[in-house]
């Protein structure tokens, strides 16, 4: 009898676990053939096309072309597109005349070379921290220099260098202009600041971090708008600060004055009851009595009133002062709290940059004083920039903060967890061996296979891929991170949702 499909899938699942295969689309496709007793064809071969796409070199422009387009197609999986463009790239090598020899034509003496000379003097002017850039425009410096040069070569290779240095270029103009910005927003709060010098001392800090190498405009962004939010409410303190003090004069003022009415007014009263008493002495029929205690009743009437009206004014005074010391105390704290949140992503909430700078200084100290084992995890969303095109960069974001959401469910109260770029996040895991790291990476991309992110009424299934590497002795934090970096390039290589040891 033919089993259902649905039955045919109950099992697949069942032989998933036994095996205890990762829950992919090949290995589902896998045992389910197997169940179904049908052959498992491959799929579409994509990694051996991008080796074979790697290892092709371009002779001229339109190889350069053909490759472009057999990497597109590759991407876009189609056969009929990867064929087209091999067979173009193959027709490309036949076009033009050939070559009798590796010969260079004729042109000034020198000329390569001078040329050569000029391109790296104008790149010394260029900030870049793109590896593959740097080898690029190294292996271009090499050919030119090269006694026998090829010149188709040494075109290909100066068409794709010119584009890459188009690219970098516009990047520099855009950082240059932004550090401009952070630098005038400083410069201008200077005539502004607060009496607390501690707080332009952050505001320094913060700009220190965010011109720090290397450079991108995320960062200088996110230091931009850290410094508006301290500016604002440091100014929005020190109006409130001027208003109180001004506030508190006019109350000190009025103060003064009240206690001079009383004194006056204690003068009066003495000066009526020492006439009263004198009259008093001087009475000699007891209904002569009679308005002179009226007297001293009215004055000490009057008396008592004023005390009691200034009294309440008293209170008055100090139940306003109490009001406005709380309010300056909570203006100081909402200060605090935005300087402190330099330290802080503002979308996910976690660590930034300089936080994770922090923190990393912190564990490694603790690592090295007690001797024990510190890993690290650098993990990258699969396919970041897909889900942002096809459900907006609004849930894009909200997709970061449903991986944050899950990691801190999955992570121990020691841990930290720290945003490193756009989609790229590091954990700290003290105490911690290498092994043991991969296994709780190996967890938190388990429990997102359970916690679907939710986009409108879809359920959007978010993997990353990671490498974990365990700190070593007298290694630095960043030499760290990049050794994790490496392994999770290779695990995203290796068909992503996979975790790595460096």
């Amino acid at each position: 009898m033919k089993k259902q499909p649905s039955s045919i899938a109950r099992e697949s699942l069942k032989l998933l676990s036994e095996r205890k295969l990762p829950p992919t689309p090949a290995n589902y496709q896998a045992c389910y053939n197997e169940i179904a007793d049908i052959p498992n064809v491959a799929g579409f071969p994509e990694m051996p096309l991008r080796q074979i796409s790697q290892a092709l070199t371009a002779g001229n422009p339109d190889q350069v072309a053909q490759l472009v387009s057999l990497d597109s197609a590759i991407a876009k999986r189609s056969w009929q597109e990867v064929q087209a463009a091999i067979l173009g790239f193959s027709n490309s090598a036949r076009i033009g005349t050939p070559k009798a020899n590796n010969a260079t034509p004729l042109l000034p003496n020198g000329f390569m070379t001078s040329l050569a000379s000029t391109i790296e003097n104008g790149m010394s002017f260029l900030v870049n921290d793109d590896a593959g850039f740097s080898e690029q425009l190294s292996e271009l410096l090499l050919a030119l220099r090269s006694p026998s040069m090829d010149i188709e070569d040494i075109e290909t290779r100066l068409a794709d260098f010119s584009r890459r240095l188009s690219i970098a270029s516009e990047d520099q103009n855009e950082i240059k202009t932004m550090l401009l910005k952070l630098l005038h927003l400083v410069l201008e709060n200077i005539g502004v600041l607060s009496l607390d010098d501690s707080w332009l001392k952050g505001q320094i800090d913060e700009l220190l971090v965010a011109v720090a190498p290397p450079l991108t405009l995320r960062r200088l962004d996110d230091a931009e708008r850290r410094i508006k939010d301290v500016m604002s409410k440091q100014s929005e303190a020190k109006n409130r600060s001027i208003e109180a003090q001004q506030e508190l004069r006019a109350m000190l003022a009025t103060f003064i004055e009240r206690l001079s009415l009383m004194n006056t007014s204690s003068d009066v009263f003495q000066n009526k009851i020492e006439a009263s008493a004198r009259k008093i002495e001087r009475v000699k029929r007891i209904e002569e009595m009679a308005p002179l205690l009226k007297e001293v009743i009215e004055a000490t009437r009057t008396m008592a009133e004023d005390a009691r009206s200034a009294h309440d004014k008293l209170e008055t005074m100090q139940e306003k002062v109490l009001a406005i010391e709380a309010e300056l105390v909570k203006l100081h704290l909402e200060l605090d709290h935005a300087s402190t949140q330099a330290r802080h992503d503002p979308l996910t909430d976690v660590l930034n940059r300089k936080g994770l700078t922090e923190a990393m200084a912190r564990e490694i100290a603790n690592m090295r004083r007690k001797d024990t084992p510190l890993s690290i995890a650098l993990l990258d969303i699969d396919n970041f920039k897909k889900l942002n095109d096809h459900l907006g960069h609004e849930k894009g974001d909200q997709a970061l903060q449903h991986l944050v959401k899950v990691a801190r469910q999955c992570m121990r109260p020691v841990d930290s967890l720290a945003r490193y770029g756009g989609e790229e996040f590091v954990i700290l895991m003290p105490d911690t061996l290498l092994d043991k790291g991969i296994q709780a990476m190996t967890r938190l991309q388990r429990a997102l296979t359970k916690e679907f992110f939710l986009a409108g009424s879809d359920n959007v299934l978010i993997t990353f891929s990671a490498g974990v590497a365990q700190m070593t002795d007298g290694e630095s934090g960043s030499a760290a991170i990049k050794r994790a970096d490496q392994a999770m390039y290779l695990a995203k290589r290796a068909g992503m949702n996979r975790v790595l040891g460096a």
